[in-house]
């Protein structure tokens, strides 16, 4: 592997703000344009957990993370785009890990990869997703067999 090309320091975000909203009347279809809107609107993670609610109706608890300053135009884009009457919120502390980027030479053609390290030691690696799905698709083989193939070559390089 080359040299990392980018990364950021080990770090807390200390702004940071954990939203949620439960919900048993939204259509789903709905929920996948609120998470583009919420993603758009600079939300850092945004993601759904099926859930039980009162009288045992099935519903969705919509949860996502963003910077403090971020609160009320993702609390606007929660109340004119799902049913909820309420949300709640709390602030967070998040810790990451300090991210570096490098390129893998294969025979399919460049590939990034991402590392996390923590304090000097990279402690993840994962093969950049867009790259192994143009692989795949520019190679028709399955993606499963485009990440088994980059493992491979990452562990050797190890």
């Amino acid at each position: 592997m080359s040299q990392p090309f980018a990364h950021d320091d080990e770090h807390n975000d200390n702004g940071m703000i954990q939203m949620e909203v439960n919900l048993d009347d939204t259509p789903g279809e709905w929920l996948g344009y609120v998470m583009e809107k919420l993603f758009e609107a600079g939300a850092n993670d945004v993601f759904y957990t099926p859930i039980y609610m009162k009288k045992n109706r099935p519903g969705v608890q919509l949860q996502l993370l963003c910077d403090g300053q971020k609160l009320e135009q993702m609390k606007s884009i929660l109340f004119r785009n799902t049913t909820t009457l309420g949300v709640r919120y709390y602030p967070i502390t998040v810790h990451r890990l300090e991210r570096r980027f490098t390129r893998l030479i294969t025979d399919w053609g460049d590939i990034k990869i991402k590392e996390g390290v923590h304090n000097g030691e990279v402690v993840q690696r994962s093969p950049e997703y867009e790259d192994c799905k143009r692989i795949a698709s520019e190679q028709d083989l399955p993606i499963k067999k485009v990440y088994q193939q980059i493992w491979k070559l990452i562990d050797r390089r190890e």
